[in-house]
């Protein structure tokens, strides 16, 4: 591909700082009506979740806390580009999911209708977020570590991970807000497949 190609398909720090904004606009919405309900997702949001449900902090709070130590894993081995973006995704998150309640009360939202609505507005944002080289890091992180370092399998890594968190949260969740969430899960992994494809977007040289 010639370097003329290249830097067409290079974005602005401008188009990044929109993507990311909007993104995790959308994320902190899908997480709310996640909340408001008592629903889960899988990965390190999943777990801010759990310690959410079972403490006085939000959501906000301990999914910032979480994801703190795994920007070093991301420097050394994704680079600074990718960190920052991601550092700033995660900050995004942390303060409109905390900060949206002020705008926008959700007092009476039907279960299925928040598993559904919650798990698009999370997709969509997360595309977003990924076609500008940024994430919501935390295990996803340490999944790329321990593939390229120890070989461990990105899929089976996250599902493990995911297998612990319903696990848990059969402890604090009722039964059937655990079965909307794993149909929620479903729904967001659907939209990664069909939306997310590496290479679909980019300009033929």
């Amino acid at each position: 591909m010639s370097a003329a190609v290249s830097d067409l398909q290079r974005h602005t720090w401008l188009e990044d700082a929109q993507a990311i904004i909007a993104g995790t606009l959308m994320i902190a919405l899908g997480i709310n009506f996640y909340t408001q309900v008592g629903l889960l997702t899988g990965g390190t949001a999943g777990l801010a979740f759990l310690f959410s449900y079972i403490s006085s902090f939000t959501f906000g709070q301990v999914f910032f806390v979480i994801n703190l130590p795994f920007y070093w894993l991301a420097i050394r081995r994704i680079g600074w580009d990718f960190t920052l973006k991601t550092f700033a995704a995660v900050f995004l998150v942390s303060a409109f999911s905390d900060i949206t309640p002020m705008f926008l009360q959700l007092e009476n939202i039907n279960p299925f209708y928040a598993t559904i609505a919650g798990s698009f507005l999370i997709g969509v944002g997360f595309v977003m977020l990924f076609r500008h080289n940024a994430s919501l890091g935390g295990l996803n992180i340490l999944a790329r570590y321990l593939f390229q370092t120890r070989g461990v399998p990105i899929g089976k890594f996250m599902m493990t991970v995911d297998c612990c968190v319903v696990f848990l949260s059969i402890f604090i969740v009722e039964p059937s807000l655990i079965a909307m969430s794993i149909f929620g899960a479903v729904l967001l992994n659907f939209m990664l497949v069909m939306n997310h494809k590496p290479g679909r977007y980019l300009v033929a040289p």
